[in-house]
């Protein structure tokens, strides 16, 4: 439950923040995108990302929806306000297979940021990766709890992929 000091800050595909405020709630909805929640315990600063897809054209405009520099990018914000790259944790979350029958880009990114992690000695220390069911996170970044609620597919498919409107509006 918030308490009425939280004013939660939304993060959304292709975004990142990062915080050394005691106060502050990050949160984000995924399907079968993921969501990184690294912090550096010690300096008391963590940060969270949100990307689509695990690679893709670097110079691409719209790059930080790619793992590669949604990660790095959000490495190098916490080390800049003050984290140790060599203290830093980190928790995964998404990657769900949201609509059946398509490829499963989830769990490519599942795998992307897990991958990502043991190769930069990042210690992987929890989360929630794969399934078939959205999540809805908040996390608070300076001591490093999470909330997570999965959502019923259903209500997933609604928030990513509305109906179209109806076409009962008669012109005159």
């Amino acid at each position: 439950m918030l308490n009425k000091e939280e004013n939660p800050r939304v993060v959304i595909q292709g975004e990142f923040l990062v915080s050394a405020d005691p106060n502050d709630v990050l949160t984000t909805l995924l399907g079968s995108c993921v969501s990184a929640f690294l912090r550096d315990p010690v300096a008391r600063i963590g940060g969270l990302n949100h990307f689509l897809l695990p690679e893709g054209d670097p110079n691409d405009r719209h790059a930080m929806k790619y793992g590669l520099n949604a990660m790095e990018l959000l490495i190098n914000a916490l080390v800049k306000k003050g984290a140790q790259r060599h203290r830093l944790e980190g928790k995964l979350f998404g990657g769900g297979r949201i609509v059946p029958g398509l490829t499963d880009v989830g769990a490519a990114n599942g795998v992307f940021a897990v991958e990502f992690l043991r190769k930069e000695g990042i210690r992987h220390v929890g989360g929630s990766l794969g399934g078939d069911q959205g999540r809805k996170l908040r996390v608070w970044p300076v001591s490093g709890q999470v909330q997570q609620m999965l959502l019923p597919a259903t209500e997933i498919k609604e928030v990513l992929m509305p109906p179209k409107p109806r076409q009962d509006i008669v012109l005159f």
